[in-house]
C-alpha cells in the first residue's frame, strides 16, 4: 500500500516490433506512488465453514507502533492510550507468554486452512495530513499451513519494502477511492443524452424513466446522486520504476536529482522514501492511500512485457511552465543573486567578529 504523490512524464525507448515507433523515442505519463515500507504485526487464521471464512484466532507481536494504535481510537488525545495492553501483559509480559503466543499458534497450525498477516504502513513517513495507520490482511500462499504460520510469525515487526514484492516492468492492479465530484446530475453522472431545445422543465434529465406497470423505477434507470468516491480497481498498470529514498537516476541520465518535481509536488510535498513510477493515470486525489496487488488477469499480448527502458525522468515545476530540472540547473542559469551575496557578506562579518 502506498500514496499517490503526483504524475509526470518520462522519455523511453520503445521497444516493441511491428509498431512505426520501434527503436524510437517516445513520452509517456506516469504516476508516482510513495511507498514506504510496511510492517508486519500480526496474523489471522481461518477456518471454511458452510457460510464462507470465519476467523478462528488472531496473533499479535510484542510491540505496537502509536501509527497503528490510533486507528483503534476515534479520538486519540482524549482517550486513555490503554489498547493492547492487557493482551501485552497477559501473552508477553506473563512468566508463560511465550506457551499462550505458541498455543495460539499451534491452533492455526491445526484447523485453519487460509493464513494472513496484518501490516500497517509507515504513514508519518509519507507526507499526508492524517497520523493514523492504514492497515491490511495480506494472504500468504505456497507451502503448508504450518510452513504458513511459522513464515508468518517470522515476519513480526519486520519491515517489507515494496522491492521485495514487486519488479520492474510487471504487471499490477490498483485498488483506491476515485477523486469524489458530489451530487451531480444524471447527464454528467451517467452521460445521457439531452432533451430537445424546448423541453418543460429542463433538458439534462432522463424523459421516461420505466413504465406504468411495474409501478417502480428499476436500478438500471440513470438517475442523479453521487458520483466519484467509488471503490474502483484498475488492472495490468505497468511499472516503470521502483525507485529508492527518492532517487530519480537512469542509465542515460547520470544527474543526482529527486524524482518529485523542484517545489515539490503540488498539495503533496517532495518524495523521501521508497517510491514506485507507474505507466499512465491511477484512481484517486494526492495522498489517497493506494491498495498495490499482483495482477489477476494477465494480458496475452506480448507488448507488455517489454522493459520500460528510461531514458529520462521529468523533474521540472508543475506549476505554470516548469524550466529547470534541479536547483543547481537554476543556478547556474540565473548566476548569483543579491541574496547569495548578503548571505556570504554576513557569514563574512560573522567570522571577522570571531
Amino acid at each position: 500500500m502506498g500514496y499517490k504523490a503526483g504524475m509526470t512524464h518520462v522519455v523511453r525507448e520503445l521497444d516493441r516490433i511491428g509498431s512505426k515507433a520501434h527503436k524510437k523515442e517516445i513520452v509517456e505519463s506516469c504516476t508516482i506512488i510513495e511507498t514506504p515500507p510496511m510492517v508486519v504485526v500480526g496474523a489471522v487464521g481461518y477456518i471454511e465453514t458452510p457460510t464462507g471464512l470465519r476467523t478462528l484466532t488472531t496473533v499479535w507481536a510484542s510491540s505496537l507502533s502509536d501509527e497503528v494504535l490510533r486507528r483503534f481510537y476515534k479520538n486519540w488525545y482524549r482517550s486513555k492510550r490503554k489498547a493492547f495492553t492487557q493482551y501485552h501483559q497477559r501473552n508477553y509480559k506473563a512468566a508463560n507468554g511465550s506457551e499462550l503466543i505458541g498455543r495460539e499458534l499451534a491452533r492455526m497450525k491445526k484447523y485453519c486452512s487460509h493464513i494472513r498477516v496484518i501490516a500497517h504502513t509507515q504513514i508519518g513517513l509519507a507526507h499526508t495530513q492524517s497520523r493514523k495507520a492504514h492497515i491490511l490482511e495480506i494472504q500468504i500462499n505456497g507451502g503448508t499451513i504450518a510452513e504458513k504460520v511459522d513464515f508468518a510469525h517470522s515476519w513480526f515487526e519486520k519491515k517489507l519494502s515494496v522491492d521485495s514484492v514487486f519488479n520492474e516492468a510487471e504487471l499490477i492492479d490498483t485498488l483506491a477511492a476515485t477523486k469524489g465530484k458530489g451530487f451531480e446530475g444524471v447527464t454528467t453522472r451517467w452521460g445521457t443524452k439531452r432533451l430537445p431545445r424546448k423541453t418543460h422543465k429542463g433538458l439534462r434529465k432522463v424523459a421516461c424513466i420505466g413504465a406504468w406497470h411495474p409501478s417502480s423505477i428499476r436500478f438500471s434507470v440513470p438517475r442523479a446522486g453521487q458520483n466519484g468516491y467509488h471503490h474502483r480497481t484498475e488492472i495490468n498498470k505497468k511499472i516503470f520504476k521502483i525507485g529508492k529514498m527518492g532517487d530519480a537516476k537512469t542509465e542515460f541520465d547520470l544527474t543526482t536529482k529527486n524524482i518529485s518535481p523542484m517545489g515539490g509536488f503540488p498539495r503533496y510535498g517532495v518524495v523521501k522514501q521508497d517510491y514506485l513510477m507507474l505507466k499512465g493515470c491511477c484512481p484517486g486525489v494526492k495522498m489517497r492511500p493506494i491498495t498495490l496487488r499482483k495482477s489477476l488477469l494477465k494480458p496475452i499480448r506480448r507488448v507488455n512485457s517489454e522493459p520500460a527502458n528510461l531514458k529520462f525522468i521529468d523533474t521540472s515545476s508543475k506549476y505554470g511552465h516548469g524550466r529547470f530540472q534541479t536547483p543547481d540547473e537554476k543556478r547556474k542559469f540565473l548566476g548569483p543573486l543579491k541574496r547569495d551575496a548578503v548571505a556570504a557578506d554576513k557569514a563574512a562579518a560573522k567570522k571577522v567578529a570571531k
